[in-house]
């Protein structure tokens, strides 16, 4: 599955942040195998999380704001997990993270939500009004109404 967030995203975000917090502790050059790992670990996460309202073809129906939503996210817990990584952790990228767990933890309880791109021909392409957590029933007719009940 498509991680929520790129190396060249956290490049055009934080550039300087990053060298600082990913520089391997013998060469000082830009480790990107170990940010790599934490984009796949904060992408993981972010799925955990949100799983417990989503399930995962929904997750991979993201359209491109709930994208660039979880995006934001995923910058602040990839930065943690790297800075932890090299034990160069902050209280203020501690903080970060939290907010950014608090907040997928708030959509998840259904406080906020995500939307989803519609598959062509699919449901969701008939009716652009519908909700992408709407209930929808499929119910026989009823048995007994006042036609059917009017000779008793």
């Amino acid at each position: 599955m498509q991680p929520f967030v790129t190396l060249a995203d956290l490049e055009a975000r934080h550039p300087a942040e990053l060298i600082t917090l990913a520089a391997d502790e013998t060469t000082g050059l830009r480790d990107d195998e170990r940010i790599e790992a934490a984009i796949g670990d904060a992408s993981a996460q972010i799925r955990a999380i949100l799983r417990a309202r989503y399930s995962v073809d929904e997750l991979s129906r993201l359209d491109a704001d709930s994208r660039d939503t979880l995006r934001i996210d995923a910058i602040d817990i990839v930065l943690y997990r790297v800075a932890i990584s090299f034990a160069r952790s902050s209280d203020r990228i501690e903080k970060r993270h939290d907010e950014a767990v608090k907040r997928l933890q708030a959509i998840a309880a259904g406080k906020a939500s995500l939307s989803f791109a519609s598959e062509p021909g699919g449901e969701d392409a008939a009716d652009p009004n519908r909700s992408a957590n709407e209930v929808l029933m499929d119910a026989p007719s009823r048995v007994f109404d006042r036609r059917t009940t009017r000779d008793l």
